[in-house]
């Protein structure tokens, strides 16, 4: 590593650390939002709840190349932190070298998958709708098949350049793919494509901005070579030395965590089909204007993970607690600051994408109040969770991922649906967000008590 970058994570103050590693990485992960967003709104344009919905239902199968990229890119650089930290740099090397041609490979296998089962893959997300089915299938074609790959590795190189401290240059290339999409989108839709094919040509916006991404990191990753533990070579001793298992063990929680989100965000668009487009179109703008607050949040937890990993390892577990309780204030706090703007503001919030007089502008902004109170509860238990793949505690982060997301919120959509029609699908993710902080907070402080008490053995 460079000095700059060991400076970073030993010696600088740890709020000028944390806003160092962090602050690009909110950024980035904000204008990833934004660019996200920018499908929904050009579409929106439209005045058809048809087409903004088709795009709504594909985002859990593109959001699933999220989770390829964390599986790998958090779990790589996970590994990687905490070999820096522990002195081995060899070891950090090997990691990315795995972590690279094994997202490559889930990524192919996954496009594949997605290309051959794609009407399958429309109806389970809730796309039954003809019409709906329609608009919907080229946009997963030319995202999730044809744009996979560059989609996949643009998000896992991020992680791995975070790794070592290159926030900048990581949140760079994220922002650069979300303000070229944004500026692709309209030409994409109104100029090169006839009338009728804007779901299509926001696709090819998202599809070319990313690929445009991926070649940012190619060139950095390039043009640094000499500089950096980064290389992608891949030899048997890549599966030695506990690797594999290391990285599983940090990224598959990462991993699940998103997947379950996309799974949950499919029954609740399906359970919305079922009373209509306008619900459906409401509640996927909704969830997608509360985005913004969950990226915030993921920004500041991937952003200080390579801190808090290379300071356990080192064993300054002094310097590693003050950073992850520095960083959960500001994740929650930002959170708070969310909620209360999208309780007061949703109104107006949700009229910026559906901006003709249809039912579902009501019903989003209502779903949207809703939604936004889980958000500090959210953003406590990704903090904890993100700590928890940080330090190497693979059985706990996974715990608290399919708390978050799979064993609570869709059960209760179920039976809430049966108590509270309508409301009570979408009020199972804010109560799941609240059963899970508190369960993340029990584990968390177990966890450091336990490290307390280790300390204090090997010093008597």
């Amino acid at each position: 590593m460079k000095q700059k970058e060991r400076d970073i994570f030993e010696k600088a103050p740890v709020l000028n650390a944390v806003i160092r590693l962090a602050l690009p990485t909110v950024i980035g992960q904000v204008i990833l939002v934004i660019y996200n967003m920018a499908d929904t709104y050009f579409i929106g344009m439209t005045g058809s709840d048809a087409m903004i919905t088709a795009v709504t239902i594909c985002m859990p199968a593109f959001m699933f190349l999220s989770a390829i990229s964390n599986l790998f890119g958090v779990g790589g650089s996970s590994v990687i932190a905490r070999s820096l930290g522990s002195g081995n740099p060899g070891k950090a090397s090997r990691a990315s070298a795995l972590a690279f041609w094994g997202c490559i490979s889930v990524t192919l296998f996954y496009s594949l998958l997605a290309f051959a089962f794609q009407d399958v893959f429309l109806d389970l997300l809730g796309g039954g709708n003809p019409v709906v089915h329609r608009y919907a299938r080229p946009y997963l074609i030319v995202t999730v098949v044809l744009g996979g790959l560059p989609t996949a590795l643009n998000t896992f190189f991020s992680h791995l350049v975070r790794s070592e401290g290159r926030s900048l240059h990581a949140s760079v290339g994220i922002a650069m793919g979300g303000i070229l999409n944004v500026a692709l989108d309209p030409l994409f839709m109104f100029v090169i494509l006839p009338k009728g094919s804007e779901s299509l040509g926001a696709a090819l916006a998202t599809a070319v901005s990313n690929t445009a991404a991926m070649v940012y990191f190619a060139v950095i990753l390039r043009w640094n070579r000499k500089k950096t533990v980064l290389h992608f070579r891949l030899s048997r001793r890549c599966f030695q030395d506990h690797i594999p298992q290391d990285m599983l063990e940090s990224g598959l929680p990462a991993c699940l965590m998103t997947l379950f989100e996309n799974i949950s965000y499919a029954i609740l668009d399906n359970l919305m089909s079922m009373t209509g487009t306008a619900l459906q179109a409401g509640i996927g703008v909704a969830k997608k204007v509360n985005m913004l607050a969950h990226c915030i949040v993921r920004g500041m937890s991937l952003g200080v993970l390579p801190l808090i990993g290379y300071n356990y390892a080192s064993g300054d577990h002094k310097r590693m607690r003050y950073a992850i309780f520095l960083s959960m204030g500001i994740s929650v706090a930002l959170a708070s600051l969310c909620m209360t703007a999208y309780l007061f503001l949703s109104e107006t919030l949700i009229g910026i994408f559906i901006q003709h007089e249809s039912p579902s502008l009501h019903y989003g902004a209502r779903f949207l109040r809703i939604l936004c109170v889980g958000g500090p509860f959210s953003a406590c238990a990704y903090a904890v969770i993100s700590f928890f793949q940080a330090v190497g505690q693979g059985k706990k982060s996974f715990v608290l991922a399919i708390l978050r997301k799979g064993v609570l919120d869709i059960p209760l959509m179920f039976l809430l649906r049966e108590l509270y029609p309508v409301y009570g699908i979408v009020w199972a993710t804010p109560i799941a967000d609240i059963a899970c902080c508190v369960t993340a907070v029990v584990l968390f402080r177990q966890f450091l008590i336990s490290v307390k008490r280790r300390r204090r053995r090997i010093v008597d």
